[in-house]
């Protein structure tokens, strides 16, 4: 059973930076097209950022390009998202998983940003 535990989150101020990591366990990770995904309360889940099996090739969403990156490490079997330049929009429970999303989720790793 494959599971996926997210970590990094915290509460920062305006302007400032976080790096969240999501080990991954029980499957064969660089086989997996890999995202960071985010849902703010009241809202759905969106995919902010994908990277590709290989690590070569990522996509960002409009709203997080220019300020997030994306990378992994097959060897470690664990993703990565740094985030700079962070603002009260980027609030949220932040989750890897699958590019479509094939996995059971984690429990997440919060984020707020706040003054």
């Amino acid at each position: 059973q494959v599971q996926l535990v997210e970590s990094g989150g915290g509460l920062v101020q305006p302007g400032g930076s976080l790096r969240l990591s999501c080990a991954v366990s029980g499957s064969i990770f660089g086989d997996y097209e890999m995202g960071w995904y985010r849902q703010a309360p009241g809202k759905q889940r969106d995919l902010v950022a994908r990277v590709s099996r290989g690590g070569a090739r990522t996509n960002y969403a409009d709203s997080v390009k220019g300020r997030f990156t994306i990378s992994r490490d097959n060897a470690k079997n664990t993703v990565y998202l740094q985030m700079n330049s962070l603002k009260p929009a980027d609030t949220a429970d932040y989750y890897c998983n699958t590019v479509p999303n094939e996995w059971s989720w984690g429990q997440g790793t919060q984020v707020t940003v706040s003054s």
